[in-house]
């Protein structure tokens, strides 16, 4: 890869015995930018990792051709280019099967988005349609911006930075019509796009979404957000539709599926790592919000076998 561009992504062992990898985007000199663009081959074998990992930063794919799978939180999508997807930080994904995959792949940090703050609000939306059809037209301008910013990063010239987040927030918009449109189309409503929230629940979302958040209350959430619980709790169901508490319930649900079907980890550790301190509580927690024992879920889902000690 070209001295000025971000080296792929480091490959990092998340804590703890059989956990997932946890991988993150270095680059070669502190004044380089957090951002990478290029096609699959030149980021690197990382790019199509065949293990269920996650990252500490986004990653946006362009497919055009090729064949097999992308797992993301468990959810099996074929690919049958072309394709657009979104992984933020947190999310589990890995590639099966993957043959002739080409196209191009985009990895940031989230403060190289720092101009355009609402455009990680959309981001966080995009993942909940996970992998979009683009028409030919469609994809066909996703592209060219891509191509774009590959040529302004290996370039280099004076102002690139300027350049390179004005193409990505283009990019992200229109991304974001895209999906609007494919929303609006499967449930009759009229033409739509994906709306951001609010920045202060913006910021609760990303902050319950991120590992290791399960202990947490909602007095903690509230004093580093810098507002009262009872006016966070308010503002999280008027934006939502959903309380605090069953958003936190969700994304702990989420953080242990994802750990169920993604490592070895016995069921004593699931619970550990997804903030549960005790086994037993975990089971009852987790078949009370899934209907299924942890054991049960991890044999259906198709994860890593291995016996549910508890």
């Amino acid at each position: 890869m070209d001295v000025r561009a971000p080296s792929p992504p480091a490959r990092r062992p998340a804590a703890g015995r059989g956990g997932l990898d946890l991988h993150e985007l270095e680059v070669p000199e502190a004044a380089v930018l957090p951002f990478a663009v290029g096609s699959f081959q030149r980021i690197g074998a990382l790019s199509l990792a065949d293990f269920p990992h996650r990252h500490t930063f986004y990653e946006i794919v362009l497919v055009t051709a090729g064949r097999g799978r992308h797992v993301v939180d468990s959810q099996p999508w074929p690919i049958t280019p072309p394709h657009f997807g979104v992984i933020v930080p947190g999310q589990v994904h890995h590639w099966e099967g993957a043959r002739g995959i080409e196209g191009s792949v985009l990895l940031f940090n989230e403060d190289f988005l720092v101009r355009h703050p609402e455009d990680v609000a959309v981001l966080q939306a995009l993942p909940g349609l996970s992998w979009l059809s683009p028409s030919g037209a469609q994809m066909a301008g996703l592209l060219g911006l891509a191509s774009e910013m590959e040529r302004e990063l290996r370039a280099g010239d004076r102002g690139h930075e300027g350049v390179l987040r004005a193409y990505l927030h283009i990019l992200i918009v229109r991304a974001a019509r895209i999906a609007g449109a494919l929303d609006a189309s499967a449930s009759g409503a009229g033409t739509g796009a994906v709306l951001p929230v609010s920045e202060l629940v913006d910021r609760f979302l990303r902050l319950i979404a991120a590992p290791g958040q399960g202990s947490r209350t909602l007095i903690s959430y509230a004093r580093e957000i810098g507002v009262s619980p009872g006016y966070l709790h308010e503002l999280v169901r008027e934006q939502t539709g959903l309380t605090p508490g069953r958003l936190t319930r969700r994304r702990r649900v989420l953080e242990a599926k994802r750990l169920l079907t993604g490592t070895d980890l016995t069921i004593r550790q699931v619970s550990d790592q997804a903030g549960f301190g005790d086994p037993a509580y975990f089971c009852r927690f987790f078949r009370r919000e899934t209907g299924l024992s942890p054991g049960e879920f991890r044999r259906r889902a198709g994860g890593i076998h291995h016996d549910p000690v508890v």
